[in-house]
């Protein structure tokens, strides 16, 4: 017997929170999400909530919890994209198309009760959330700031009636510093001067975010605004993810370029990988995990490709080349053994081709669903 309930208490969301540590224990490739940050995601002190509604739901099948999904209607992409869409997002399950099932009519049902048209996902209230279910590359390990899932999660999807929406690569790509880096350094002198631009040379993270924040999340608003799923950043939203983040945020691994005016232009950065010390503390922050996430940050073998931004009105100027080779650089310097990027849309070439040159591998691929529940929705 299947019975799927609602969270609404307290208890009901620690269960739903603490499902996925249950289900993916003794996997290798699994890294949990903190704890906190997954708690404080699904409360009043997530300011998403006030441009999204959501709902969760968990299932019990014979009386024991076997899965959970949510629900989110992103009023913003709603808008932005004209169309009447619910998203879903946090689905894990064991290996059971019947509760899979009824997991996914639940909120099918909750989208229909509200006059949507599609349902989609996985997707988070926001492009830096969790997205994308992981179709190749299970023997990887996840990034600390992806979703992990079992081989049998694509086939469940498709049992429940959905199908691709767009994929996401992701690439692995390995420092090296020869005479193609050399010449872009030295041209990179030579393109900052032309055009009266310079990096930022700032010691302090605290100043740097204060100073630069803005500017920054401007050039990404500018230069994602158009990509799947993504949404404008509020300035609540920004200082959200900016908090969220800032511990792991190292000056080493960031690179930003500014005009004459102090204004941002472009941008790159990466974060020391987390995935080994939150494994170990299983999402905790206790005094030993804080220990181990402090000593990951400071001492990385692996990073994060985390963002690249480039204004639209630079973007034929060499600055995306600029900004890798300057990465690039510090990572052969401090010894690190590669770079995981984060997900690239399937249609976006021009930041597929950066990696080009660079020694690469693409490793993972990952999946946005899709399902119809008004067929006139439907476009060409």
């Amino acid at each position: 017997m299947i019975e799927i309930k609602e969270v609404k208490t307290k208890s009901d969301k620690r269960k739903f929170v603490d499902f996925p540590t249950k289900l993916y224990k003794g996997c290798d490739q699994y890294v949990h999400p903190l704890r906190i940050d997954e708690l404080n995601l699904f409360s009043p002190k997530n300011v998403s909530y006030e441009d999204c509604d959501t709902i969760g739901f968990l299932a019990y099948k014979d009386g024991k919890l076997a899965g959970r999904i949510a629900g989110i209607e992103q009023r913003i992409y709603n808008e932005k994209v004209h169309e009447k869409r619910i998203r879903f997002t946090r689905f894990d399950c064991i290996n059971d198309v019947e509760v899979a099932k009824a997991l996914f009519n639940a909120i099918e049902e909750w989208a229909k009760s509200k006059d949507m048209d599609i349902v989609h996902g996985p997707l988070g209230f926001n492009d830096l959330d969790r997205e994308g279910m992981l179709i190749e590359g299970f023997d990887e390990l996840a990034t600390f700031e992806e979703q992990y899932n079992y081989p049998y999660y694509p086939e469940l999807m498709e049992k429940c009636g959905y199908g691709k929406e767009v994929d996401w690569l992701e690439y692995k790509i390995f420092p090296t510093y020869g005479e193609r880096e050399k010449r872009v350094e030295e041209l990179a002198e030579k393109v900052l001067k032309r055009y009266n631009l310079r990096m930022v040379k700032e010691k302090s993270k605290k100043k740097f975010i204060e100073k630069y924040k803005k500017g920054v999340f401007e050039v990404i608003d500018e230069a994602y605004g158009d990509l799947h799923g993504v949404v404008p950043y509020t300035d609540k939203l920004r200082d959200q993810i900016i908090n969220q983040f800032k511990m792991f945020i190292s000056l080493k691994y960031m690179v930003t370029i500014v005009n004459e005016k102090d204004e941002v232009v472009a941008f790159g950065f990466a974060i020391p990988s987390l995935s080994r010390a939150v494994q170990k503390c299983k999402g905790r922050l206790t005094p030993c995990g804080i220990a181990r996430l402090l000593y990951a940050v400071n001492h990385p073998k692996i990073l994060d490709f985390a963002l690249i931004g480039i204004r639209k009105s630079y973007l034929n100027k060499g600055l995306p080349a600029i900004v890798l080779n300057y990465i690039m650089k510090h990572l052969d310097e401090f010894g690190v053994e590669y770079c995981e990027t984060n997900l690239n849309l399937e249609y976006n070439i021009p930041i597929q081709n950066q990696w080009k040159n660079f020694d690469h591998v693409q490793h993972k691929r990952r999946r946005c669903y899709i399902k119809y529940l008004n067929e006139n929705a439907k476009k060409d």
